[in-house]
């Protein structure tokens, strides 16, 4: 088939080499955000999959709205059979997407109908899901709502951040992905709609939903700090200033500690919640780089009955 793949971020470099590399499909356009500012100097930079795309000599449309006329030219000359979606970050008008003979089929990090929306992975963590997986659907007007083609599982380590989760699914996804391509191509593969029941959303987690509760227990600030790693990063406050929480762990063997109550000896830094104590391993006080908690300990002196967060 002729691909037009859409894609934006990093996370979908496995996709769209993997359809690059397929001897079945060709990609013969990109379509993804345009150039945004970045950096100290905010200078305009084009997105990991244009970058890639001009690599290979793939041609990029980079609309300002996929809804733009000029685009929606373009895309209909192209004449693609199939658009597949990985991370593209903006919604598809129906004109967009009437165009495709096969549509456009999204991989999205999920297993639907749990999770729809903008951040699958970071609230799988934050549930605690002990399983999640990627689906390919077809896209339609509604939110991650379309027809299933397929679906990858993976098991969610007690350990894994959201960084971590999410670039296995990319590799995962990506095999996902191609092999829906050609099913559709073949006639094998048929999209099922999803079941009404367990639907659950996953809309974008903002700075402010990434605060520390010192109040909630271990096991929800564990899964916080994961959740937001790398981005928007779990933060609270000392001090007066913020100071993102990089890593942590719980410690079920210290129940001495009130919420937000700091305890520092030589090699660790340990905080109250509302159960056990966690213990700080990274963090990255505002406008440093990131240190080993115990080495921010020493630096700002931590006296007794100091606290983190606000109380």
């Amino acid at each position: 088939m002729r691909l037009v793949f859409a894609g934006t971020p990093e996370v979908a470099l496995p996709a769209l080499e993997a359809l690059i590399a397929s001897e079945k499909h060709e990609v013969v356009a990109v379509v993804t955000r345009p150039d945004a500012p970045a950096g100290r100097g905010r200078r305009l930079v084009a997105s990991p999959v244009a970058e890639r795309a001009e690599e290979a000599g793939i041609e990029v449309l980079k609309p300002a709205k996929p809804r733009d006329p000029e685009f929606l030219a373009r895309l209909t000359e192209i004449a693609p059979d199939c658009c597949p979606v990985v991370a593209y970050g903006a919604l598809l008008p129906k004109a967009a997407l009437e165009i495709p003979a096969h549509g456009w089929v999204n991989l999205h990090f999920s297993l639907l109908p749990a999770w729809r929306g903008a951040a699958p992975v970071q609230h799988s963590l934050l549930a605690g899901d002990e399983m999640t997986g990627a689906s390919t659907f077809q896209i339609e007007e509604g939110l991650d709502s379309g027809p299933v083609f397929g679906v990858v599982t993976e098991q969610v380590l007690a350990t894994d951040t959201s960084g971590d989760l999410l670039t296995r699914l990319a590799f995962a996804g990506a095999g996902l992905l191609e092999a829906t391509m050609d099913g559709i191509e073949n006639g094998t593969l048929r999209p099922v709609p999803q079941p009404a029941e367990g639907v659950s959303l996953a809309p974008k987690i903002t700075v402010e939903d990434a605060e520390i509760d010192w109040t909630a227990p271990a096991l929800r600030v564990d899964r916080l700090v994961r959740a937001c790693t790398p981005a928007p990063g779990a933060w609270t406050t000392f001090r007066g200033e913020r100071l993102k929480v990089v890593s942590a762990r719980p410690v079920t063997d210290r129940t001495d500690l009130e919420p937000g109550l700091l305890a520092a000896t030589k090699k660790s830094v340990y905080v109250g919640t509302g159960s056990h104590a966690v213990e700080l391993t990274w963090v990255r006080p505002q406008g440093k780089k990131p240190m080993l908690a115990a080495d921010w300990a020493r630096g700002v002196r931590i006296a007794e009955g100091e606290r983190l967060g606000s109380f």
